[in-house]
């Protein structure tokens, strides 16, 4: 069996499918690129992505991270979600189907909009779900907090969504490009609902835009790995709690949290 150009190691989390969705685009547009990969789950509730093994690949602990097996028998590790898409694109995307000509204008629009999310969107959302489903106690301050801020993220891509006759996508002139700047925050919007954010009724754009995605190159592919998971919608109110639960357990003890009393 030939050896994959890359592993990935990652878990079924917003996160985690930003890679996939990347690789499984760069895949369908390329297919005669000999672009593959196999991945690992990392079980965090046995903190696998702490284990010695995995910290030499991301120091961080941490979600997804690569394997960048080179034709010369070298191996290059890369991690932080970003730094992946980016690796991914300027050696796997020659024509710029999902990304933009280096030292252009939408070059850095699309980062711009990259570190939007990653200082912004992904974290507060982040938080939003620990307090709205994992925090052993609530706390209506830090709900309501975060819950907000995540909004006020929302409503400035809602406001780029909609600037001139109203945009598809966050980069590129006219109604824009679909790139790696959606792909890049599109997973944490697609969670809204876990994250306590009861509609998008504010959001009409970015609800379409949310849609729009779901449908475009290697989307649907890219949240069956490494599982595909039902959505908020589709849990009764009994399986989020225990979805919930559970995952609090691991993150809890992952952050050092003894629960035991």
């Amino acid at each position: 069996m030939l050896t994959p150009t890359l592993t990935l190691y990652t878990a079924p989390t917003p996160n985690g499918h930003k890679v996939s969705i990347a690789l499984e685009a760069l895949k369908e547009l390329y297919p005669d690129s000999g672009l593959s990969y196999d991945f690992k789950k990392l079980d965090f509730s046995k903190l696998e992505q702490k284990e010695p093994w995995y910290l030499q690949i991301n120091p961080n602990g941490r979600i997804p991270a690569v394997t960048h097996h080179r034709p010369d028998g070298s191996h290059f590790n890369v991690f932080e979600t970003a730094a992946i898409l980016l690796y991914l694109v300027q050696r796997w995307d020659p024509e710029r189907k999902i990304s933009f000509e280096i030292g252009s204008d939408e070059e850095s629009e699309a980062l711009q909009w990259i570190f939007f999310s990653h200082g912004g969107v992904g974290p507060m959302q982040g938080q939003a779900n620990h307090f709205y489903r994992y925090a052993p106690e609530k706390i209506p301050y830090g709900i309501n907090r975060y819950i907000t801020e995540t909004k006020r993220l929302y409503s400035v891509l809602e406001a780029r969504l909609t600037q001139g006759e109203g945009r598809d996508y966050l980069v590129g002139s006219g109604k824009g490009k679909y790139s790696i700047a959606d792909i890049n925050v599109w997973p944490w919007i697609k969670a809204w609902a876990w994250s306590g954010v009861d509609s998008l009724d504010d959001f009409p754009n970015l609800a379409k835009w949310l849609d729009r995605i779901a449908n475009s190159p290697g989307v649907q592919a890219g949240l069956n790995v490494p599982e595909k998971r039902p959505a908020v919608s589709e849990l009764t109110k009994e399986q989020q709690e225990e979805q919930a639960r559970k995952a609090s357990e691991w993150i809890l003890k992952g952050n050092g949290v003894n629960q035991t009393k």
